[in-house]
Order: structure tokens, then C-alpha cells, then sequence
């Protein structure tokens, strides 16, 4: 099986490589990883002492990066090296101020792994919510190094619980880490299932992170007076069809003030959007104290706001549930929002537990949306309990991080 899993990824390597010079991940991949040795002997401070986390990329960053931080406070004497996978979280981390070291990890082979622990020597390694790299887990076994999943969550339909050759190969991944910290019991129970004991239901560092984003959030003075006291919806992270059933009710609706934020904040679709609106938009980088006012629409053409721009909200509308799943809902969760998306949420926990809770309203429609968000606001009590129950999961599901580094360092 081991021979099967090299070869797989010998041509996963090989395809990056033959589509590099048309494909711009591709080409980070490969340039990204050029010479990494050499890098890492240089960037390795000598005689320090390193705490490794590694993330795919970076929605798993946010998930570590509480970690990293609490780590900083408590243990200010060991240096962080952070890697990623991908360049998506590479290339936009890779200047992150709290790690002493940002670097890809290599591609897992045998050699790639062995020399990659060589060369660091972590004291201790964290791997976040789902990277399981056979050849480095396998590595840092060899040479003794602890190694912890941070924030994982298992399903039945992944390959460690199949009973075919390969999922009963794979299984050893699990086995070589030293322990594991799950989100949920049920990640727990399917662990034990295949004799994995040593894990623990110590939650989700997700939660840390937006408890701090909201502490941290930073007032907005033009985005409070474009609002002007009347019922505000904030569309995050939004697509083409997720604003394709938002535009028709903006069009429609009186009394209502809007801001949409596009997942991807290009040229190509700030001016898709506009033209998909009837009434112009507001371009949050046009916005003046002397025109804000005068907008029922506003655009946000600016990256990184979205998670301050949830606090002058009524209700959010979470995009990406018309593609492949949902986008961070806990940020406008961690304001008590009531929450709207479209019908591709199931894998994630949070969102789940949200809408089971009446704090969260999957749509399908523009007639589904408008229905169930006018029965909603036209109950007082049916919102404040809505209101409530998204603060409250927020804050009922914080902790993880210093279970973790409890357990780690006691």
C-alpha cells in the first residue's frame, strides 16, 4: 500500500509540475518549494528550540493560529516555524508577524520527510484539523518528536474507516500521532471504533479565533452611518448565485440598507455585481462622510473588513452554499446575527448545530429567503431568540485552545 500511495502522489507532483508555467498555483507550488532546504538550514536559528504547526492552507491557519498566539504568551522562549501546503495560505501568511519561520512543506516523500525534520528538529509538532501526510507523520515518529492533531473532525465516509486494504493501511497515519484533539464526540466514537484511543473532544480553535476577531473588530464610523439606525443585512463571502438571489429582494425591499463583500474582491467581480444591480451602488472606497448617506447599496471593494463590517449588522447572509460549501459563518455568529445561506452546509458542524438551534436558515430561492427572513423579523421574540442563540454557541464552544495547550505542556 505504501508503494501505492507514492506513486499516486508522484504523478499529483508531476501534474502540478506539467501545468506550472499555465496555472499560477501550480507554478507557487513548485517555485514555492525550490531550494527548500538550503532555505530552511538558513531560516533555522541555531540552539533554539522549535514548536512546529503545520496547516493546508488558510482556513486551517485560522484554526491554528489561536495556538500560535497563546503559545507566543505562555511560552515566550520557544521560536514557531508554520508551514502550509498551499499557496492560498502560504502566500498571504507568509509574512504572519507571530512565527519566527514561514516556509511550504515539502512534498511527502520518504526523503523530503526525513530531511525536513532533520533540518528543523521541532521540539513538538501540531498539525490542524487535516493534513495526514504519511512519509512526514511516519518521520517524526522515527525520531521520537510528539505530534498533535489540533481540531479535527472525522467522518464516516473518510478512508481510515473503510475496511478495504487501503483504509486499514491508512489507519497507521492516525496511529503516529501522539494524540489527537477532535471537535466532536462523534469524531471521537468513530476514532475508538478502529482502536484509536488517545483522543480527546477538546473542541474547536475556531471559536478562540472569532471571540478574538469580535474583541479585536475595529470601528467602521462610515460603514455606522451608511446603516442610520435601520435593519442592516451583510452579505459575506458571496458568489455569483448566492448574489443572484440576494438582488432581486434588494431590489424589492423598502426600509432595508444593504452591504455585500464578494468572496473574491477583484476588479472582474465588483464590476459584475454592480451591473447586476438596478440601484447603483456605494463602493466602500468611494464612501464619504458627505455621500454615504445617500445609498441604500453598498459595496465593499476592500479586503479584510468583513469581520468588523458583521458588527453594524441585523442579519448575515453567509455565500458559498451554492458551490462547494459555506463560508466562516462563526465571525458574524460571534455578534449574535441571525444567519441565511444557501443549501450546501451539511459538512460543517457549526452551521448544523446553528440551524438546528434556530439560529441559522438555510434558502434555496429568493421566495424561500424572503419568506423565512420576513417571518423571522416581523416576530420581535423570534429574533431576539435568534440573536441569543448565535452568541451563545459562540461562547459556549470557546476554550479549545488552552484545553490543548493544557494537555500539551501541563
Amino acid at each position: 500500500m505504501e508503494l501505492l500511495y507514492d506513486i499516486a502522489l508522484f504523478f499529483y507532483h508531476l501534474l502540478i509540475r506539467v501545468t506550472a508555467p499555465f496555472h499560477r498555483k501550480s507554478r507557487l507550488m513548485v517555485t514555492g518549494r525550490r531550494n527548500w532546504q538550503e532555505e530552511l538550514r538558513r531560516r533555522r536559528l541555531p540552539g533554539e528550540t522549535y514548536v512546529w504547526v503545520h496547516c493546508a492552507s488558510l482556513g486551517e491557519f485560522e484554526q491554528g493560529r489561536p495556538l500560535i498566539e497563546a503559545l507566543r504568551k505562555e511560552k515566550p522562549g520557544l521560536k514557531v516555524a508554520l508551514t502550509f501546503f498551499s499557496p492560498s495560505g502560504y502566500e498571504i501568511r507568509k509574512n504572519y508577524p507571530q512565527a519566527d519561520l514561514v516556509a511550504y512543506l515539502p512534498f511527502d516523500t520518504r526523503r523530503n520527510a526525513s530531511a525536513f525534520t532533520d533540518i528543523l528538529r521541532p521540539s513538538v509538532a501540531f498539525f490542524v484539523k487535516y493534513e495526514f501526510w504519511f512519509h512526514t507523520l511516519e518521520a517524526l515518529h522515527q525520531q521520537n518528536i510528539p505530534v498533535y492533531l489540533v481540531s479535527g473532525i472525522f467522518r464516516k465516509s473518510q478512508p481510515f474507516f473503510s475496511d478495504t486494504p487501503w483504509g486499514k493501511w491508512y489507519r497507521q497515519v492516525l496511529a503516529r500521532f501522539t494524540h489527537l484533539f477532535v471537535q466532536d464526540e462523534n469524531s471521537e466514537q468513530l476514532l475508538r471504533t478502529i482502536g484509536i484511543s488517545r483522543c480527546t473532544v477538546s473542541g474547536d480553535t475556531r471559536f478562540d479565533r472569532v471571540a478574538a476577531i469580535a474583541d479585536g473588530s475595529q470601528p467602521l464610523p462610515l460603514v455606522d452611518k451608511f446603516s442610520g439606525g435601520r435593519q442592516l443585512l451583510v452579505a459575506g463571502s458571496t458568489w455569483k448565485p448566492d448574489e443572484e438571489l440576494l438582488v432581486p429582494f434588494v431590489e424589492a425591499s423598502r426600509g432595508w440598507k444593504f452591504i455585500i463583500v464578494p468572496h473574491e474582491v477583484t476588479p472582474a467581480n465588483i464590476n459584475r455585481l454592480t451591473r447586476m444591480l438596478k440601484t447603483p451602488p456605494l463602493l466602500y472606497s468611494q464612501a464619504t462622510e458627505a455621500n454615504v448617506t445617500g445609498h441604500d447599496v453598498m459595496v465593499i471593494d476592500s479586503v479584510g473588513i468583513l469581520s468588523s463590517v458583521y458588527r453594524y449588522g441585523t442579519i448575515a447572509y453567509i455565500g458559498g452554499g451554492f458551490g462547494v460549501g459555506i463560508h466562516n459563518i462563526l465571525e458574524a455568529a460571534t455578534f449574535g446575527l441571525p444567519l441565511f445561506f444557501g443549501p450546501n452546509f451539511q459538512k460543517f458542524r457549526e452551521a448544523v448545530d446553528l440551524v438546528e438551534l434556530g439560529a441559522a436558515f438555510p434558502v434555496t430561492t429568493t421566495a424561500s429567503f424572503m419568506s423565512r427572513l420576513s417571518g423571522l423579523t416581523s416576530v420581535p421574540e423570534a429574533m431576539a431568540r435568534a440573536r441569543q442563540a448565535s452568541s451563545t454557541y459562540v461562547k459556549n464552544n470557546l476554550g479549545a485552545t488552552s484545553k490543548i495547550l493544557a494537555a500539551v505542556f501541563p
